[in-house]
């Protein structure tokens, strides 16, 4: 007989301080491994450890700072020059903490914002505030039916 499974899981996950590689990064953070090159290119304060064959390595510090990243861009819908903005005032600290949910960055500013995230917050709330209206109403009738007086049905006991 060989282990039980959840033991030999729980063996294969690595301690908080382990290097990620860029595929568990990329299944942690829910995007693709080509987003977090091109964050790469645009964000000069993300810089994993680089091996042989150009494998990256990411640190847990890093990975804060990507969490923080994807947080302010897709979260919140900044462009990649209003987070950049954000980098450099307030700094990689305060990133990370956004990435741990320590700290959160305001609204973006006009010049700072994504249109189409924007655009898309726009209409998910428009469309959950129609459920939201067809909720209270179908609470008001199932209120009416309970302060109606029930009709006999034919034996039922009384």
């Amino acid at each position: 007989m060989g282990l039980p499974l959840a033991s030999v899981e729980h063996h294969s996950e690595k301690s908080p301080g382990a290097f990620r590689t860029i595929t568990e990064v990329s299944e942690d953070l829910g995007v693709p491994q080509h987003v977090l090159r091109f964050w790469e290119s645009r964000f000069s304060q993300i810089r994993p450890t680089k091996r042989a064959g150009g494998r990256r390595y990411y640190r847990p510090d890093d990975v804060d700072l990507l969490k923080g990243i994807r947080r302010i861009l897709h979260g919140q819908g900044y462009t990649i020059r209003g987070a950049q903005r954000i980098l450099k005032e307030h700094g990689v600290r305060f990133v990370q903490a956004i990435g741990r949910g320590e700290a959160e960055a305001g609204p973006p500013l006009p010049q700072d914002r994504d249109e189409e995230a924007t655009e898309g917050l726009a209409s998910d709330r428009a469309t959950l505030e129609a459920v939201l209206s067809e909720l209270r109403s179908c609470r008001a009738l199932l209120a009416g039916l309970d302060d109606a007086d029930p009709e006999p049905v034919d034996g039922a006991l009384a």
